[in-house]
């Protein structure tokens, strides 16, 4: 009788919980035996790693195999295992030295031919491994994400042949250096000057780029409300590592990460045919949605009031809490989802209402029914709500180019700054016990707040977030408390659809 036991990592949302394969040989006939709660990709690799262990040039046990991955409560899922597996048969035949395994955590799906395939969720186990004071052995084709967890032993490799070399002590992996993250890619985003008139939109953009606001453009066709929903993430400010480590995570879990992409703020925009699982995250086992693989970047929603009323309606709580918990029969998996929404829509189902270049077909009734597709309290939850009008075509032409997104973005840059100091976050990030405390205007702001409070019947949630916004409109003027000015641009950007 032999056992060998070898450490691997599963996939729980953005965590990666440690498991132990625990490999058994018996005498008896011969057979191979997989437990431990796997799904059909785990116990497909039974045939995975005999091919690939034989086409290794080694001997594949012809005895009773028992492989058990602990904790049995723990669903596994894909081809992660597949790796440790085959060290632990090898092992536990006395194929491959046992000493060097213990420190080591293995990740990897094996080919027929004994060759390492990349996988899913690479950067998640090697921090995860980092912090249990081991290295990790995984697929070469993983190398670029591995490579930013920071102090962490990772050893990429090729094929089984070459781990099994290393564990022998012939030729050992070569670690990857310590190089940390690799420097930003330029900005990719449309330019805003691209933007022509529409002051009053630019105006907002910059607001919700400032700290992370919601953004709801509404307006007639082709004015240019998706134009400036796309230029937002080119005037937002880079990210920090640990944001951009969050995001590079989270596009390792669903398998999309590009090293490129480093260090560039999310811009996801959906269809409005998406279902909630496609936005928000599910799935027998649960994977990251549209506003997680969004998250520290945008989320664009175009045609808001095309999408399903339960589609939306799911946004509610991760836009208040930054998180989305998704839970099924047997599974549980959280993702963060700290997203900046940004919609557009249409003003009627033609799309003309208020357009005084073209006639809107549509009657009260129809306007009221397109429009109460959006429920109060998802707009409840959007700071700011800004028209879009139509230009006519003397007021486009003459328009001067407007600013670009690199002059924008230094002034983004220059109010976070001051937020972040202030209080760690940004204002839309601030709690709700924090409002008040950084966000309390003067006198003449405190006197219009009431009054708006009283004629508007502002709820509890609109009034914290008038003062956030207030607050964000005094910190780019480089105001020390929010003034009248400021709690007056702040309602203006309350006002409800039906005021305008």
């Amino acid at each position: 009788m032999s056992l060998a036991l070898v450490r691997a990592r599963a996939l729980e949302g953005l965590a990666a919980p440690e498991v132990t394969v625990e490999v058994h040989l018996a005498n008896g006939l011969p057979a191979f035996s997989l437990v431990g709660l796997p799904d059909t990709e785990v116990r497909e690799a039974r045939d995975r790693v005999r091919a690939a262990i034989q086409s290794s040039q080694f001997e594949f046990p012809q005895r009773r195999i028992t492989v058990n991955l602990a904790p049995a409560d723990l669903p596994k899922e894909g081809g992660r295992f597949d790796l440790a597996i085959a060290v632990g048969i090898l092992a536990a035949s006395g194929q491959v030295a046992m000493a060097r395994i213990d420190g080591l955590e293995f990740c990897g799906e094996l080919s027929l031919t004994g060759d390492l395939r990349p996988v899913r969720g690479v950067l998640a186990a090697a921090l995860a491994a980092t912090r249990g004071g081991r290295g990790l052995v995984f697929p070469q084709g993983n190398a670029a994400e591995a490579a930013l967890a920071r102090r962490a032993q990772a050893l990429p490799a090729a094929s089984l042949l070459a781990v099994s070399a290393h564990l022998n002590g012939h030729t050992a992996l070569q670690p990857l250096a310590e190089a940390g993250p690799p420097p930003a890619m330029a900005a990719s985003a449309p330019d805003l000057a691209d933007v022509r008139g529409q002051l009053q939109a630019r105006r907002a953009l910059e607001v919700a780029a400032a700290a992370g606001h919601s953004l709801l453009l509404f307006g007639p066709p082709g004015t240019g409300k998706s134009m400036l929903a796309q230029r937002l993430a080119g005037v937002l400010p880079p990210m920090s590592e640990d944001e951009a480590i969050e995001a590079a995570a989270v596009a390792s879990i669903e398998g999309g990460f590009d090293v490129r992409g480093w260090g560039r703020r999310p811009f996801r925009a959906p269809h409005h045919s998406a279902s909630a699982a496609a936005l928000v995250g599910g799935g027998a086992v649960p994977r990251p949605g549209e506003i997680s693989l969004a998250h520290r970047g945008v989320l664009f929603l175009d045609e808001l009031p095309e999408f399903d009323r339960r589609v939306l309606e799911s946004l509610r709580e991760p836009l208040e809490t930054g998180t989305i918990t998704v839970s099924r029969a047997r599974r549980r998996a959280e993702f963060p989802a700290r997203f900046q929404l940004v919609a557009a829509m249409n003003p009627c189902p033609c799309g003309h209402h208020g357009d005084p270049l073209r006639a809107c077909r549509c009657t009260p009734d129809q306007i009221a029914r397109y429009r109460a597709r959006l429920s109060g309290p998802l707009l409840d939850r959007i700071d700011l709500v800004v028209e879009v009008p139509a230009l006519a075509p003397e007021a486009m032409l003459q328009a001067p180019a407007g600013e670009a997104s690199a002059v924008v973005r230094a002034r983004v840059q220059v109010a976070r700054a001051v937020q972040l100091a202030r209080q760690g976050c940004t204002n839309a990030e601030l709690p709700a016990g924090e409002v008040e405390r950084h966000c309390l205007p003067d006198a003449g702001g405190e006197t219009l707040l009431r009054q708006a409070m009283q004629r508007l019947k502002l709820s509890a949630r609109a009034y914290h977030r008038v003062l956030r916004v207030a607050r964000t409109l005094a910190d780019l003027a480089g105001a020390g408390r929010p003034g009248a000015a400021h709690i007056a641009e702040a309602i203006q950007y309350r006002r409800s659809l039906d005021s305008r």
